[in-house]
């Protein structure tokens, strides 16, 4: 039988999350969790990034032991469709769990079915959690790319993940060379654009002695226009 269905336009927007995971352990540099994409990746091939991906349609039910803080939920939908913040939020977590193995979550049992990219996490006798995502930095890609998203990223303190911080033996094979990087190093990497920049404004908003939260207000790099304009959130 003939498929007649219309063929998936690649180059349509897409709504993505990806999390920043910031480690800072007692007397050390703080750093950060990076993965590198593979060479044959359509998509920023061979370059370090943060654990992310595009959001599923399972993302919009999943339920979380504990909700997005406030402000970073209506900052989410302040020009995006209701339900989408906690939806990203599912997407970060369940990207983060996908493609390093860590869990940030609480220990409780799920309330019904378990999705099957969560039923890994649940066997482990969690609920995922966001009440320790902070939404810190929004842009989208330009046009003319093989892949464009609009992507969120999610700044994490890694206090918060469940278990050793160094066993990645449930990740995927999405990411490679999957390491903490102390934050002055990581700009020496392969990265894309966005992923310095993205990493210059974590350097700028956190210190060793400050614990993380809702950001003033959140970057935004808005490429839906003809022009690229740099806004910001929640001012």
């Amino acid at each position: 039988m003939t498929d007649t269905s219309p063929p998936v336009d690649k180059t349509a927007l897409r709504d993505a999350a990806s999390v920043i995971v910031l480690r800072r352990d007692a007397d050390a540099v703080p750093s950060v969790l990076m993965g590198q994409r593979g060479a044959g990746a359509a998509f920023m091939p061979s370059k370090y990034v943060f654990p992310g991906g595009a959001l599923d349609a399972t993302d919009w039910e999943v339920p979380f032991a504990y909700p997005l803080p406030a402000p970073d939920h209506a900052r989410l939908e302040a020009d995006a469709p209701e339900g989408i913040g906690a939806a990203l939020a599912a997407a970060a977590l369940r990207e983060l769990w996908e493609e390093t193995g860590l869990v940030l979550g609480e220990r409780t049992s799920w309330p019904g079915a378990v999705p099957a990219d969560w039923q890994g996490f649940a066997d482990l006798g969690f609920l995922p959690s966001a009440a320790n995502l902070h939404f810190v930095f929004r842009a989208i890609t330009p046009p003319g790319r093989p892949r464009r998203f609009d992507a969120r990223f999610f700044l994490i303190d890694a206090g918060a993940i469940q278990g050793d911080l160094d066993d990645f033996s449930r990740a995927c094979d999405e990411l490679s060379h999957l390491h903490w990087v102390p934050l002055p190093e990581a700009r020496a990497l392969n990265l894309p654009f966005i992923t310095e920049v993205v990493l210059a404004e974590i350097a700028a908003l956190i210190t060793t002695k400050h614990a993380l939260g809702t950001p003033h207000s959140v970057p935004f790099f808005d490429n839906r226009g003809p022009r690229s304009e740099f806004r910001r959130i929640g001012l």
